[in-house]
């Protein structure tokens, strides 16, 4: 017993240092990326602590889809830490709050691409389009999800493509669960380490980080109940006809603009930007869908032997991954300035 305390001590321990390393403090020595000397190796972003993520990605060889994610969830970071540090050099964000979030961000990246130093359990390729590599009736890995897809799947009420929409939305409220259990992590992983705190300023201002860090994930449960009921009336009802959007962040944030007391006018010109948007959201998919193929075919040449072939089709999915990581991070800055305009207009209706 006491060996096992030892060594569960020790890894802890390792694994804070780890993360440690990686994650660095914000400060101009670890962040500021100075270009390459030797003129070979392509410098992707300006912050080097995720230059050293993408490097380690690509030694990884995650799948295509899932590495043009995790390019896109870096551009992400890299605009929100590039703007927090032109903020800090106003004076602003003295409490510490905006980069105490910028540096949970930033562990929950590693996290969901397997990269915070844990053995990682979770599946390798989130993007689902390989269906036949997934075991009938454990499609989502949650007892709960998976039992309310099988009774839809199995109730004869869902057409082919209404079935494929039900999947997406499945799909993303797995997403969404994951996302809280890799929170969760992290806050639970921070209190241990603020539990060592020896300065009580210091502690006052991790209590206020921590607090924060409690009513993020107390605003994500309540998300994923919303979202679970949502999906357990979907099951049930099947889809409306006269539905606004199919894709389910769009829907997502249209419900959340119905909740946040918008007037008439300001729901109508936000319906129709969330229109531009799913026209995004579907573009995106399907670029990752191509991206996917072109990667299948490209292995198919490379077996064969051909080298004109390869170079052409090397070239083509280069392309194509370009393409869908640019894609994927318009998408996601999209859409948070979504989720923001919608906060910011509800907080000042409900403010008057």
């Amino acid at each position: 017993f006491s060996i096992q305390r030892v060594d569960d001590s020790y890894l802890l321990k390792a694994s804070h240092i780890l993360l440690g390393a990686i994650a660095g403090k914000y400060s101009r020595e670890m962040n500021d990326q100075k270009p390459s000397v030797d003129g070979k190796s392509t410098v992707e972003f300006r912050i080097a602590k995720l230059n050293q993520v993408w490097e380690k990605a690509t030694r990884m060889q995650l799948p295509p889809v899932r590495q043009a994610e995790l390019h896109s969830d870096l551009k992400i970071q890299e605009k929100d830490e590039l703007q927090w540090k032109k903020s800090k050099a106003e004076g602003m964000d003295e409490n510490g709050e905006r980069e105490a979030k910028l540096r949970r961000g930033f562990n929950v990246i590693l996290a969901k691409y397997g990269m915070d130093g844990k053995k990682d359990t979770r599946p390798l390729e989130s993007n689902n389009l390989k269906d036949h590599d997934i075991r009938e009736g454990d499609m989502f890995d949650d007892p709960r999800l998976d039992k309310l897809w099988n009774k839809a799947k199995s109730s004869g009420k869902f057409s082919e493509e209404e079935m494929q929409s039900l999947k997406r939305e499945f799909q993303h409220h797995k997403d969404k669960i994951s996302e809280y259990n890799i929170v969760m992590d992290t806050v639970s992983r921070t209190e241990e380490i603020h539990k060592n705190v020896i300065s009580p300023l210091e502690g006052e201002v991790k209590q206020h980080v921590l607090h924060q860090k409690h009513t993020d994930l107390k605003d994500k449960m309540r998300d994923l109940n919303q979202g679970f009921e949502r999906l357990r009336k979907l099951s049930h009802e099947g889809f409306s006809e006269d539905s606004e959007f199919k894709e389910p962040r769009v829907i997502e944030l249209w419900e959340m603009a119905q909740r946040a007391n918008l007037t008439g006018d300001e729901l109508d010109s936000l319906k129709e930007e969330l229109k531009h948007f799913e026209t995004k959201v579907e573009k995106h998919s399907h670029y990752q869908e191509q991206l996917e193929l072109s990667h299948q075919k490209l292995r198919h040449v490379e077996a064969l032997g051909d080298n004109d072939h390869i170079l052409r089709n090397q070239e083509r999915y280069n392309n194509l991954a370009e393409k869908t990581r640019e894609m994927g991070y318009k998408m996601k800055k999209h859409m948070q300035d979504l989720t923001s305009k919608i906060s910011r207009k509800g907080l000042d209706r409900n403010e008057l």
